[in-house]
């Protein structure tokens, strides 16, 4: 088989089966946000240690380095673009203040100038993210061609910064008792902004990752009370 499959992927193969689980149960039936939410907090876990994983295997050829970091931008595409803009999508199917709103309006003023227009705020995100890894990709290779030591911050708003941004959206729902489905799509449309944006962010060492892991852990475990078990 072409590829590879020993550990130094797996986290890879592990958050992107995630993120294609996520927009399949997020889109499901009459939509189901919370719960994609949850398999883009597994994503974000998961793209936390992937690449210290693999550094941690010594030889590595220069083609499997190469399939590391092409399969880690793939997935993230995925992960953090599109499950996120699917999460959207669900919660515009479910919103009782959009139903409301477009309650009596004729279906073709409802999809001209009501729902296409929200749905275009995600494919936007979605078009931010894929040209912020993009360029990440183009510059880490000119960067590593140049100097050897490790990056110290990125330029623009990482994409992997969606796992703790959109689940806090929906927590911020479940306690407010509120219908924030434009609130989601305002973030949605800020944060693609910042992606592409160029904003100096520093890249966290373990500390800050452990602290995110915490923060995103947190989260899963409120969306999962709130959610599947109350």
């Amino acid at each position: 088989m072409i590829g590879f499959y020993d550990y130094t992927v797996i986290l890879t193969y592990f958050s992107l089966l995630s993120a294609t689980s996520g927009i399949v149960v997020a889109l499901s039936g009459g939509g189901h946000p919370y719960y994609g939410c949850l398999f883009l907090l597994f994503c974000g876990l998961c793209d936390a240690f992937d690449g210290k994983v693999a550094r941690t295997k010594k030889g590595r050829t220069k083609m499997e380095k190469d399939f590391g970091i092409q399969i880690d931008s793939l997935s993230d595409l995925v992960a953090f673009g599109v499950l996120p803009a699917c999460i959207g999508a669900a919660l515009i199917r479910v919103s009782p203040y959009l139903t409301g709103l477009m309650e009596g309006l004729p279906v073709r003023w409802e999809i001209a100038s009501g729902k296409l227009l929200l749905h275009a705020c995600l494919v936007l995100y979605v078009l931010a993210a894929m040209i912020r890894l993009a360029y990440y990709n183009v510059t880490e290779e000119e960067r590593q061609e140049k100097e050897d030591t490790a990056r110290k911050e990125y330029l623009g708003l990482p994409v992997t910064s969606a796992a703790l941004i959109f689940p806090f959206v929906l927590l911020v729902q479940y306690m407010s008792k509120t219908d924030i489905t434009l609130v989601y799509l305002l973030v949605s449309l800020i944060t693609a902004v910042l992606f592409i944006s160029p904003v100096r962010v520093p890249k966290p060492g373990m500390r800050g990752i452990l602290i995110m892991v915490g923060i995103g852990a947190v989260e899963f475990v409120l969306l999962l009370l709130r959610k599947v078990i109350l």
